[in-house]
Parts: C-alpha cells; structure tokens; sequence
C-alpha cells in the first residue's frame, strides 16, 4: 500500500523531520540513482490541538494575567512575564491533582484484582505532591521500551527512595491484544510496582485513555520517552507534556531530535547503531540513570548541578524555595515549544508545503478543458519512450591544474545523445563535492549545466562552471533527469542518467 501510495501521489511526506530522513532511506529503492536527499519525500512534524490538551488552570492564568487576546494570539513568550512563583505554585495544583487522581485509579485497579477495602489503606499515601514526577504513557510495543527503566532495579529503587532527591513514577499504557511482548513488559513493571518497598512511588495504571492523559500530561514535572532510535515516527505525548510546562526527558528519536535545545529538557544519549540490543539497552538505561541522578532530581530540588551536559547551568532556590533555574525551563518550554508543537503550526505547514502547491497544481492541471493535464501526459509518454536511448557520451574538465587550488573555476563539459529529445526536455546537472576511497562523493553540491551547442543528430554539448571551494579529495559526476513546469520534483518520473 505505502508503494502504491507513492507511486500514485505526487507528495509524499513524514511526521517529523528525522521520520522524513528515515523515510526517504525506506524507499530510496523506488528512485534508484538518485541521492537519498533527493527522494521526493518531505516532511511536516505533527502537532496537538492546544485546546484540547492544556489544562485549564493554565489557560485561566493566561487570561488573567494578560487577557483573553493574548491567549486568542498564541502569546506564548508571555510565559516569561509570570513570576516563578506563580508558576511554581500552578505546578504543585497540578500535581496534588495528579496524586489525586492515581490514588482514586490505583484503588479501583487494585480492587478488580480482588484487593479488600481492608488492605488498600496503603493507596492513601501512594505518591507526594512534593516529589519530582515523571510520567510514562503510550501504547506498549516492544521498540518504545516501557521497561528499560528496570534495567538495573536496584538503581532505580535508589532513586525512588533518595534521601534528598526522591523521583516517583507514574506509568500507564495498554498493548495490543495480539502483543505478547508488550503484555510481558507491563507484567514486568506491575511485579516491580508491586513491592511494598517501592509502592508508594512508583505507579502503573492500567487502562490508558484521554481521560487519564488529561490529567497526567500537566501533573507530571517531566516526560519520559526512551524508544528505540529512529523506531519513533514522531510521537505526541511529549509535545502534550510540554504545552503544560513538563520538561521533556527523552532520546533523541521523532520530534524531539529536531526541538530539543539544551533548556526545554534533557536528551538521554544512544549507544552506537552496532551495539547489540542487549548492549543498547544497557548503554542506554544507564545514560537514564546518570541524568535523573545528577541533573534532573538535583535541579528540581534547587540544588547545584554541573554545567557540563544537557539543560546546564546552576539551579538554586529562590524565593519561598522556588527552584528558579526549573522555572525557568518552564517558562522557556511554554514559551518555544508551545508554538511550535501546536496544530496551528502542522497545519500551517501542510498548507505551505504540500496542500497549496498541491491545490495551485490541480487548478492549472484542470484549466482550459485539463490542456495542461493532456500535455503533460503526451511529453511523460515522449519522455519514458525516449529515455532508455539517452546516453551520456563523455565528461571532460577544462581549467585548473593537476594540482587545483581553493577558489579555481573548473569548466564542465557533457556530451550527451539526447536523440529524439530536445535540451529543454531535460534538466543536466553536475554533483561535485568531497570524494572517498570508494568513488563515493559526500557533502554534494549541486550546479546546473546549460545547453551550449547542437551537435547534430540528436548530441548535444552542455556546459557549466563550479567553483572549488574545499581542500582535500575532490570528486564530480554528470547526471540528466527529465524536466517539465508541472512536474514536482526532479524524481517525480524516477528517470535518472548518471554519468
């Protein structure tokens, strides 16, 4: 279907930009000989529906403080001009609601596993409304990990119970009915939440639905995602943390591999792509660990941390012991990834990116009886005949030394038998850039060549000059692909020629 999909459609685009690389890798297969960067897949990054998701005791705040127009314009670098301890106090509302509300689901979920009223006294004092919160919520499939953090059990039940730093979990999902693995990792996790030790900090939820994600987006002081890269398409829940002043803790994987930026949260680092699972998950559980133990827990503490990785710089206790650097990633998250992480913007960007071009091609395919349609149609006809003739006959370069220098001008020549085709149904383009061992060219740049001179007998001389600009192995390639005004990409046809 995804082949038909492409085949059929004149755009094509992913979820978030690395889903866009990733995708444009997938089915590099469908354009052979054309470069990965030039598969006719773009991307939009997917938004939430702010409305929706933002609690309404932040939006209430934001009326308050500034007015209902600031909140009709989006004015989320109003976020900056809220004193910390106005939000510090909104976040201790949301999380005493939060508590709440897992103490009321805890109790029911334990009761439907046969639990007395007489032995759930203990759910009275589950969670604190004082203790740093991080939440994990999803679907259950094996690639997003819901138990890494049980990599190392007793690590993590030492930063549950720290003396100075405590953490408490909260974690919800369902699996699939069919998901065997997924249903062996929330097992998992339900045996470690079961620990009287524990218990009282670490939390699952079963059942996860809207209801429970409207109150665990804004409860939680940070989100949680540890997927395995760049299994992630985009991922939502993060962005639905962070309109609601969560600060997100993830891999770099989806939409947070292009939003994250050093003060809006923490990137837990991946281990090398030829690590074995095992050795990735343990890499990577323990690069989870080392970030709550010395970044994350002592900053929301308003203690000192080191000002070496991630979210840097001191954080210490401000008024009425306020954790002012925190806040001020709030604020900072509120104020950057608000926008951004809206619906507003991925529909804005559908519009410009696709549903316009998309829209103003259609108008001009249909106009004057679809003339442009039938046109386009009779030169793609001419083009596929033709094609399987066209040849590039020779390369030659004219203007440098053998030992070319930084800044020489090296002229391009393209002999090429176009045969029933003319110059302007073709595009000739040279690729230059640095050249490996392989005869593989990185780091390309690409330059038009221009129809010079008709050869006779359907050759044809196209030249062009490129300008060398690095030092080092250098390397360059001749390639023709078909051109037309309604076409939407040079590899829209999937016909290429390279030298």
């Amino acid at each position: 279907m995804a082949v038909m999909g492409l085949r059929l459609a004149q755009r094509a685009n992913g979820v978030a930009k690395l889903h866009g690389v990733v995708s444009r890798e997938m089915f590099s297969g469908l354009w052979p000989g054309f470069d990965h960067s030039e598969i006719p897949i773009t991307s939009v990054t997917n938004g939430v529906h702010v409305p929706t998701w933002v609690d309404p005791r932040i939006s209430a705040l934001a009326r308050q403080q500034f007015g209902t127009e600031a909140e009709a314009l989006g004015r989320w670098d109003l976020a900056y001009n809220v004193s910390d301890e106005d939000v510090w106090a909104l976040r201790r509302q949301l999380r005493v609601s939060l508590v709440e509300d897992v103490r009321r689901r805890l109790r029911a979920a334990w009761k439907k596993r046969g639990a007395a009223d007489a032995e759930l006294g203990w759910t009275d004092t589950v969670l604190d409304p004082d203790v740093l919160t991080i939440g994990f919520a999803r679907r259950v499939p094996t690639y997003k990990r819901l138990t890494l953090m049980l990599r190392d059990p007793a690590r993590l039940k030492a930063l549950l119970l720290h003396p100075k730093h405590p953490i408490q979990l909260v974690i919800a999902g369902k699996s699939h009915p069919a998901d065997d693995a997924g249903k062996k990792m929330i097992q998992d996790l339900v045996k470690f939440t079961d620990d009287p030790a524990v218990r009282h900090r670490i939390v699952f939820l079963p059942n996860y639905d809207i209801a429970m994600a409207r109150t665990l987006f804004p409860g939680c002081d940070v989100w949680l995602n540890n997927p395995l890269r760049p299994l992630e398409a985009c991922g939502t829940s993060g962005m639905k943390a962070a309109i609601n002043g969560s600060l997100n803790l993830s891999v770099l994987d989806g939409w947070w591999d292009e939003m994250y930026d050093g003060e809006n949260g923490w990137a837990i680092p991946t281990a090398n792509n030829d690590a074995s699972p095992t050795e990735r998950d343990d890499i990577e559980a323990a690069a989870l660990y080392e970030l709550l133990e010395t970044q994350v827990a002592p900053r929301f503490y308003g203690s000192t941390v080191s000002a070496e990785a991630g979210a840097a710089g001191p954080s210490q206790s401000g008024p009425e012991a306020v954790p002012t650097h925190w806040v001020s990633m709030i604020k900072h998250t509120l104020a950057h990834l608000g926008p951004a992480v809206s619906a507003d913007r991925m529909l804005q960007d559908y519009v410009n990116t696709l549903y316009r071009p998309a829209a103003e091609s259609g108008r001009r395919a249909v106009a004057g009886s679809f003339k442009e349609a039938k046109e386009l149609a009779a030169w793609t006809t001419k083009v596929r005949t033709a094609w399987p003739q066209l040849i590039v006959e020779h390369v030659d370069s004219i203007g440098v030394s053998e030992e070319p220098q930084i800044g020489d001008t090296l002229q391009v020549n393209a002999y090429i038998a176009l045969h029933t085709l003319t110059p302007d149904d073709v595009s000739v383009e040279v690729a230059y850039g640095r050249a490996e061992e392989s005869d593989e060219l990185e780091d390309i740049t690409v330059a038009e060549l221009s129809s010079f001179e008709d050869l006779g007998n359907g050759r044809h001389l196209f030249t062009g000059s490129i300008l060398i600009n690095r030092s080092g192995s250098f390397g360059y390639t001749v390639r023709v692909f078909p051109k037309h005004p309604s076409l939407a990409s040079k590899a829209e046809l999937g016909l290429i020629v390279n030298a």
